[in-house]
């Protein structure tokens, strides 16, 4: 019991991770409100972004700025493998605004749908649609 205790801690990123992919995936198939929707969304984007900087960490890697003195001697001791790749950092710091943004235009739409049908319910949205 111990031993599953350990790899449940070791891995608490991605455990995370898949249940806010789970909670997120929910909201957005079973519910029939739009905003509830529009949430799940959201929190599935969310788990994304924590699964890529989760598998991008690494332990005891420094950032990727070298020093370099007057003579130049550190250019001889640098390893690759003690810097931190900072390309999924960058892509999911895009990938936050993207989704900020998409939150934003997805609200503004629930709005103006809220305002033509006066309800955010698909299934009523979807029967005053089809009445003549």
């Amino acid at each position: 019991m111990l031993a599953f205790w350990s790899f449940i801690q070791s891995y608490f990123n991605y455990w995370a991770c898949l249940i806010l992919l789970m909670i997120g995936l929910y909201g957005i198939i079973t519910k029939n409100n739009l905003a509830k929707k529009i949430i799940g969304m959201n929190i599935f984007q969310t788990a994304i972004i924590l699964f890529f900087l989760s598998t991008a960490a690494k332990k005891g890697a420094g950032i990727p700025i070298i020093e370099l003195g007057p003579d130049h001697a550190a250019a001889e001791t640098i390893r690759i493998a003690d810097y931190i790749n900072p390309l999924p950092h960058v892509l999911m710091l895009t990938a936050i605004v993207v989704s900020v943004a998409t939150l934003g235009v997805a609200l503004t739409l629930i709005i103006k749908v809220y305002r033509q049908f006066g309800t955010l319910e698909e299934d009523e949205i979807i029967d005053q649609l089809r009445q003549p």
